[in-house]
């Protein structure tokens, strides 16, 4: 083979492999959209039949960042976001949801509440949420019920709650989250 063969085969290769693996990215992953998806959703058996928990993690694998702006649930009317700061919390009207981040609803942070619930649920029962993001529009979620105790972080389901360090002020250990993707 004569150099200019060579040079132009390389030249030939380079240009297969750039478009082969163009082919390979993700489709749409660099569009400036947010990508949300919903993992380890779960809601402990309430210790009453007024309110309920929730916890989830919110993975947004996109460009842009996203908000959750409500939820909606066949378990109650009125599903309200709880940030935890400082140790007090507080109904906020949203959450942000960070490009190439995640939100972490959890024990001992930020939540969901569901207020004047229309049934009790119990372990093994499953409820349906509807979340509402600005820019991804709505995405339904079935979210497992389990122990009153759950807590993914630890594995623990023995009624003793892990704390995080802090004296005993009983605030779980971060949850990983690492439940059934939804």
């Amino acid at each position: 083979m004569t150099r200019r063969t060579t040079t132009a085969l390389s030249a030939a290769l380079a240009l297969v492999t750039g478009l082969a693996l163009a082919g390979c990215s993700s489709a749409g992953a660099a569009d400036g959209e947010p990508r949300v998806e919903v993992a380890g959703a779960f809601i402990p058996e309430p210790v009453n039949a007024d309110m309920a928990g929730g916890f989830l993690t919110v993975t947004n694998t996109g460009d842009t960042g996203d908000t959750l702006t409500s939820v909606t649930s066949d378990l109650s009317d009125d599903v309200q976001m709880h940030e935890t700061k400082n140790q007090k919390m507080r109904q906020v009207t949203s959450f942000d949801v960070p490009a190439h981040g995640e939100l972490r609803l959890e024990r001992g942070g930020s939540h969901l509440m569901f207020m004047e619930l229309k049934r009790t649920p119990k372990k093994g029962d499953t409820v349906r949420l509807r979340l509402n993001f600005k820019e991804s529009g709505a995405i339904d979620v079935r979210v497992p019920v389990e122990d009153r105790t759950h807590n993914p972080a630890t594995g623990r389901h023995d009624g003793h709650a892990a704390t995080d360090g802090h004296g005993g002020h009983g605030s779980p250990q971060p949850s990983d989250h690492d439940g059934m993707r939804h």
